[in-house]
């Protein structure tokens, strides 16, 4: 889709990344609602409300500069809070709520996919949808990687022994600059575009 950036493409990309990180934090804050914990309903994050959800420099300009650069965005919302000490399941519950967000995400893919699969549409909402599709894969496998602070840690973490729920302990303060790493190492060797497309071809 972003073979030209023209006006148009920039903004159903924009568009696109609202509605999956709002969707994605809205399920983490739910979740974290459901099992206990008040944390995020009360900081107003059980919302569909994007401005709930938005950080200015990693929601908005990131993404715009990373598309321009690299033709696809990068981005991190505001992380939702939670207090471990009130949530059910202990490191189960954390673990549940992680994922809800990354699930959302592939639950987004699935219904958009299921839609171009099923329904015509003109070339221009075609595209949009095909790229909907394929940010939603791409936000659910990136979150999934087990380096903290993404939400795949988390669940790792949960069923992880002592040795190494104690690595990724030390290792979180470095999370974000392992992650830049990751990905201008062009994503481990090319894994994480092969769990992309192994996904894709799963969908509809």
């Amino acid at each position: 889709m972003f073979d030209t950036l023209t006006f148009g493409n920039v903004l159903t990309a924009l568009i696109c990344l609202v509605v999956s990180i709002t969707v994605h934090e809205f399920m983490h804050a739910y979740v974290g609602f459901k099992l206990g914990d008040t944390t995020a309903m009360e900081r107003g994050r059980v919302s569909f409300n994007p401005l709930h959800h938005i950080d200015p420099v990693m929601t908005v300009l990131l993404p715009l500069i990373t598309l321009l650069i690299f033709h696809f965005p990068f981005l991190a919302a505001k992380p939702v809070p939670f207090n471990p000490y009130r949530i059910k399941y202990d490191e189960y519950g954390a673990a549940m709520l992680a994922v809800a967000g990354p699930l959302s995400n592939l639950a987004l893919a699935f219904t958009a996919a299921l839609l171009l699969h099923f329904v015509t549409f003109g070339l221009f909402l075609q595209n949009a949808l095909v790229f909907f599709v394929e940010l939603n894969v791409a936000l659910f496998i990136f979150n999934m990687i087990p380096i903290p602070p993404l939400d795949g840690s988390r669940v790792l973490y949960a069923f992880a022994p002592e040795s190494i729920q104690e690595l990724m302990q030390q290792i979180e303060p470095y999370g974000f600059f392992l992650i830049f790493v990751l990905i201008f190492w062009g994503g481990a060797g090319g894994i994480i575009a092969n769990l992309n497309s192994f996904v894709l071809n799963l969908l509809p």
